[in-house]
């Protein structure tokens, strides 16, 4: 299970994040995602715990608290959706079959 962090500021770091779960419980991992094309921080991350009990006692304690001057939104994270393989539709847009004479 992981834990979904929202409405990060932008200068939390993987230790600073850290930090705040520790107190919960052990920290197995911290991510935080980055835009690909600025690599400026995405303003969420997520956390793995030790055991479930850790991650349900950390969302409990965190959820709404106020940190880095915001309101944090922590909830388990939901699996990621499948985006269909990168195909965006279509397919043969050529229009039929076309003969040669």
């Amino acid at each position: 299970m992981s834990i979904y962090v929202g409405n990060l500021s932008y200068e939390v770091t993987q230790d600073t994040l850290t930090a705040v779960f520790a107190e919960y419980g052990s920290v197995k991992r911290v991510q935080l995602p980055t835009d690909r094309e600025t690599g400026r921080l995405r303003g969420f991350g997520f956390v793995e715990m030790g055991t479930e009990e850790e991650e349900t006692t950390a969302i409990d304690a965190l959820d709404g608290a106020e940190w880095m001057g915001r309101d944090l939104k922590v909830n388990k994270a939901k699996p990621k959706e499948d985006r269909g393989g990168g195909s965006f539709g279509g397919g043969n847009r050529g229009g039929g079959s076309r003969n040669r004479y």
